[in-house]
């Protein structure tokens, strides 16, 4: 049974708060992670700064410690892109998206016909024999395969096995303030095997909507990259409950998730850099309207570090550390009230003191919307 209408400022609160992006939380950075199903992280450093806009006294070192006792890892998972995520959900995860994964050993063209006519099995097991005792690079495997497979591409061979098998990439590989190449090694090698009572569809699907919801069907599938949840969706109906967006599409929840009124604060925040509240529904009009969403990709295919002013996304922000300096550079979209330009101000001075507290010089600066 339905049981009303969310606009999509309501929805935004609701997902802003599971979020911790109205008030910064208290959770150790492993239970945020956690809470969170992982942090994006294509490149090493946005997991910091996601954490850093979500706990209150966050400290780089915590996380870079998780990683270096591989509690916690950086594996290929949802939307086959790169997530920090507990050891423990990365086995969960990567089971239930390897269908993904193996979808794009089929079709990905840049290295489809590289893969034609391969042995798939042969090339996982070849492939981790290779990466269990010396992690290595994609790069480092190449020539290393192509002794196995002579007649093949040795780039489509390294790519297969990053597809058939769940790799991390080790330390110090994510490391705040320290980092490397992209080495990889197999998860149970790594991190261990996985727990005897993995977390299923069900279960993964109602703990994305503790932290993303409410949520339509499509929106579970915009989140994880897989397609037809309906059926899982549906078994779970007895559990959940059942709302309409402002186009009348169906939302799901969990009863007693917080749904705060729309009329509730929303501060500024500065979010990291590929921030997964942003990336993980189809229907993404709670934050961002469908033209400025169009906006948020940078020339170089990034998601630049987006700007929450009011709940709603304002602007893109930019952060330059080096040479003694820490700046941010905010681009806004719209005009701002003077009382905006001051709270983004704040948190951006913030941001540029966590980012390099030993830096001599710190500032924030708005510049014009070139778009």
């Amino acid at each position: 049974m339905t049981t009303g209408i969310l606009t999509d400022r309501a929805l935004g609160r609701a997902t802003l708060a599971r979020q911790h992006l109205l008030r910064r939380s208290d959770m150790d950075p492993r239970t945020m992670i956690e809470h969170l199903l992982g942090l994006q992280a294509q490149a090493p450093m946005p997991p910091y700064y996601a954490l850093w806009t979500r706990l209150r006294g966050f400290r780089p070192e915590s996380l870079s410690a998780l990683l270096e006792s591989r509690a916690v890892v950086r594996i290929v998972l949802m939307r086959g892109t790169v997530f920090a995520v507990s050891a423990a959900d990365a086995h969960a995860l990567r089971r239930w998206v390897q269908p993904l994964l193996d979808k794009d050993l089929d079709t990905n063209t840049l290295h489809r016909a590289g893969l034609h006519g391969v042995d798939r099995r042969a090339l996982a097991s070849v492939g981790r024999d290779l990466l269990s005792d010396t992690p290595r690079t994609q790069a480092e495997l190449r020539p290393l395969l192509a002794e196995h497979f002579p007649d093949q591409d040795p780039a489509a061979l390294a790519h297969g096995v990053r597809g058939l098998l769940p790799l991390v990439q080790v330390t110090p590989r994510g490391l705040w303030g320290r980092s490397g190449p992209p080495r990889l090694a197999p998860l149970d090698v790594w991190a261990g095997p996985p727990e005897s009572d993995l977390p299923g569809p069900d279960r993964l699907i109602l703990r994305y909507l503790a932290a993303f919801g409410p949520a339509s069907v499509r929106d579970v599938q915009a989140w994880c990259g897989l397609t037809r949840l309906s059926e899982v969706v549906e078994r779970l109906r007895p559990q959940l409950a059942t709302f309409r967006d402002e186009l009348g599409v169906e939302l799901f929840d969990l009863p007693d998730a917080p749904r705060p009124a729309s009329s509730t604060p929303a501060p500024v925040r500065i979010l990291a850099p590929f921030d997964n509240a942003l990336l993980s529904h189809a229907d993404r009009r709670r934050f961002i309207s469908d033209d400025d969403r169009r906006r948020t990709m940078t020339k170089n295919g990034m998601i630049a570090p987006l700007v929450l002013v009011g709940g709603r996304v304002a602007g893109i922000a930019s952060l330059t550390t080096g040479s003694g300096s820490s700046v941010v550079e905010v681009t806004p979209w719209r005009s701002l009230t003077a009382s905006n330009r001051s709270a983004i101000e704040t948190e951006g001075m913030k941001l540029v003191k966590f980012a390099a507290p030993d830096a001599d010089h710190y500032d924030v600066r708005f510049t014009a919307d070139s778009a």
